[in-house]
C-alpha cells in the first residue's frame, strides 16, 4: 500500500488500492461520534442503516476479493446471498460488524497486495472468471456509492457533512 506523500504518483495496483482505502476509511469515519442507536436507526423506507451498510461492505470484500481468489472467508453468521448482509439483528453487536469489516479489508488487503492486477478469480455466484483489476474497480464503486448512502444517512442523523476531517483553518482566533 502506499503512502499518502507518494499516492499521487504511484503505480496501477497502488493507485487503485488507495482510492478503495480512502473511501473505506470514509465510511469509517461518517460512524464515529454516533451511540449504538443511530448506527441501527432505520433512515429509510426499505430500512437502510449505517450499520447494515458497514455489514454489507464486509460481506462483499470477503466475496469479491478473497472467495473469488481462494482465500478463506471466515464463516459467516448470515447468508450473504439475501438481505441478510443489510440487515442488523439484535444479537449483533456495533463491536461485532465493525471488526468484521476489520477483518474482511485485512483478507481483501492481502489479496490485492499478493497478486498481480492480471491475476483470474472466479467468483462462486458467476460463470466466467474476473482480473483482480475489475474487482478492486469495481469495489471502488461498490465502496464509493455506499459511502454516499452513509454520509447521506449521518447527515440525516445529525447534520454532519463531508468524506473526511476538515482541518481546522489556520490563522484564526
Amino acid at each position: 500500500m502506499t503512502t499518502s506523500e507518494n499516492v499521487y504518483t504511484a503505480d496501477e495496483k497502488d493507485t487503485l488500492h488507495a482510492s478503495l482505502d480512502r473511501h473505506r476509511d470514509a465510511v469509517l469515519w461518517k460512524l464515529e461520534g454516533l451511540d449504538d442507536e443511530q448506527l441501527r436507526r432505520p433512515m429509510t423506507p426499505s430500512g437502510t442503516n449505517l450499520l447494515g451498510l458497514v455489514k454489507h461492505l464486509a460481506s462483499v470484500e470477503y466475496g469479491w476479493f478473497v472467495a473469488s481468489f481462494g482465500g478463506e472467508v471466515e464463516p459467516l453468521w448470515f447468508d450473504p446471498y439475501t438481505d441478510d448482509d443489510l440487515t442488523v439483528g439484535p444479537g449483533e453487536t456495533t463491536r461485532q460488524i465493525l471488526d468484521f469489516y476489520g477483518r474482511a479489508r485485512a483478507a481483501a488487503d492481502a489479496v490485492i497486495t499478493g497478486r498481480p492486477l492480471d491475476t483470474l478469480g472466479r467468483p462462486g455466484w458467476r460463470d466466467h472468471e474476473v482480473s483482480l483489476r475489475w474487482v478492486l474497480v469495481h469495489m471502488i464503486e461498490e465502496t464509493a456509492r455506499h459511502a454516499g448512502h452513509v454520509d447521506i444517512l449521518r447527515e440525516l442523523i445529525d447534520g454532519a457533512t463531508g468524506d473526511h476531517p476538515r482541518a481546522a483553518p489556520t490563522g484564526t482566533a
